[in-house]
């Protein structure tokens, strides 16, 4: 595997969302626990597919697929575009929804490795299709495993069972435990690496190891990790730092330090969601919102986007009301194409300057050129950004706004003694709210997911309204109105004294829109 390196042609477009890997799901089912883990799974899917097929825009996932493995492995859903697909989608995670909750079985330690290596035999055969139309960019799968096993004793069967699988084109490989426990702190559902993975002699240096609670917003969370850009072929940002000003963490005295960084946002702009003010606006139009630190560098594929620190500022210095736009993160760059020595000192830097700017309450003033396509000016016009260190090891990118900018305001200031009379009837009524220490937005909810499926599920797309109504299935039981896979499966191991053959006559009368012909199912998408 190669991890971070894609065999896509042509120069490299680092920002583009259109070339996210393809991604295969396996979700290891193991009863009892599937029960506890089902309905958060699907729900934390059915949101992330709701929004991701909602967003406008490059397209943040290309193609994606769904394995199931309980005692034996199967293909839920073939590769599929993910945009304009939210029906089949839905369709998949009702499937889902409908396995086997509780009983037994005995489960067949050979079928993970048999999923893996399906899936990987369905990627090649979708790629080799859509090559031939030029529509696929990627030619490498990132593929993740969901159990709620040891994630450890998954990891050991993979390498085991896999050790002689070519893996040559699956660029990531990830297993991921869900555990028993619940969310205590609902601002920190971030997943969490296994400490473990230092035993590289027993895990392997091939597959990650990752642990998620048991509950929808961290699932979620773990989804919307994948709207995020995962290239590696190249650094974003090269922030420059004047060296006379950090000499002490620098040798170099007449060059300026170079830190090269990665970019990463914050949050979804509600600009990419359809029914806002200003959704008609394309994100890789030049002539869009100039402030998007994403969207210029994005323009600069050919050289890195430069931010040159001008000033430092005092951490109370500067005024909220003239910051705008959407904050970005920096962290320090894994781009692969790095020898480790330089990933390491870069990283070291990164870690002083924020160490540095924390311990002094200073924020960093920096400067970067407004790229504009198709026109050329003597003196390039100029962008603004304050630079916010954090505890963590990452530093908060904002712009900031400049004379041109700045429309005239009254700020009048404040008396210091309101009337008594008013003062108590304010005093009560804030005495009455409920205060918090801080805000957390995993704890606020819109019902945005609600409004985004509503609006993707046309009526004539609801081919089952009562899925929840139907009997779940058993284990070893398969459906026949399902997409029907690209190539022919792997033989599957049945489960002992069942026979799960069923008659044509017995099929449902939907198999017209869950089995499209191999043309339709290849070129399904937007």
């Amino acid at each position: 595997m190669h991890p971070g390196r894609t065999t896509g042609k042509g120069p490299s477009t680092p920002m583009h969302f259109d070339q996210q890997p393809p991604r295969l799901l396996i979700v290891h089912i193991a009863l009892p626990s599937w029960a506890d883990i089902c309905s958060n799974l699907c729900e934390a899917l059915q949101n992330f597919f709701s929004l991701a097929c909602s967003l406008m825009g490059p397209s943040r996932m290309s193609v994606f697929s769904l394995y199931m493995v309980q005692n034996q492995h199967e293909c839920i859903l073939p590769f599929v575009q993910v945009k304009g697909n939210f029906a089949r989608l839905q369709a998949c995670i009702s499937e889902l929804r409908m396995l086997q909750r509780e009983g037994c079985f005995r489960p067949q330690g050979t079928s993970l490795k048999l999923a893996v290596v399906d899936g990987l035999q369905q990627f090649k055969q979708y790629s080799r299709h859509m090559t031939t139309g030029g529509a696929l960019t990627y030619t490498s799968l990132e593929i993740t495993v969901l159990t709620s096993q040891s994630g450890k004793e998954v990891v050991r069967q993979l390498e085991e069972g896999l050790k002689d699988t070519d893996l040559v084109r699956v660029r990531r490989l990830q297993v991921v435990e869900v555990t028993k426990g619940i969310l205590e702190h609902m601002d920190s559902a971030s997943p969490i690496e296994d400490p473990s993975n230092d035993e590289s002699c027993i895990l392997g240096t091939d597959i990650d190891l990752q642990t998620i609670d048991n509950d929808t917003v961290s699932m979620e969370i773990f989804f919307k990790a994948w709207l995020h850009n995962s290239g590696t072929d190249q650094e974003h940002i090269h922030l420059l730092l004047p060296s006379r000003c950090f000499n002490n963490i620098s040798r170099a005295r007449d060059n300026p330090m170079c830190l090269k960084c990665d970019l990463q946002e914050r949050l979804l702009s509600p600009s990419l969601l359809p029914g806002t003010a200003d959704s008609t606006l394309k994100m890789d139009d030049p002539k869009g919102d100039f402030s998007t630190l994403y969207q210029m560098v994005s323009q600069s594929s050919a050289s890195r986007y430069k931010l040159q620190v001008i000033k430092a500022l005092k951490s109370s210095g500067i005024c909220e009301s003239l910051t705008y736009g959407l904050p970005f993160i920096l962290r320090p760059t894994s781009c692969w194409q790095l020898d480790w020595d330089e990933l390491e000192t870069n990283q070291q830097h990164f870690h002083a300057l924020c160490h540095s700017l924390l311990k002094r309450e200073w924020l960093l003033l920096a400067k970067g050129e407004l790229s504009s396509p198709g026109y050329s000016q003597r003196i390039p016009a100029s962008t603004f950004y304050v630079i916010m260190p954090s505890p963590s090891l990452t530093l908060l990118v904002k712009a900031v706004a400049t004379r041109e900018l700045i429309l005239p305001n009254s700020f009048p200031l404040l008396p210091e003694d309101p009337p008594d009379d008013s003062l108590k009837i304010v005093e009560s009524i804030l005495d009455s709210l409920e205060l918090e220490p801080t805000y957390n937005p995993l704890q606020v909810w819109s019902h945005l997911y609600s409004h985004l499926s509503s609006t993707l599920v046309k009526p004539q797309g609801r081919l089952h309204p009562s899925w929840e109504s139907r009997a779940p299935r058993k284990a070893g039981q398969l459906q026949t109105n399902r997409v029907r896979a690209t190539v022919a499966p792997l033989p599957m191991i049945p489960a002992p004294g069942r026979a799960p053959k069923m008659p044509a006559a017995s099929k449902p009368s939907s198999e017209a829109f869950f089995m499209p012909s191999e043309q339709e199912e290849y070129l399904s998408g937007p």
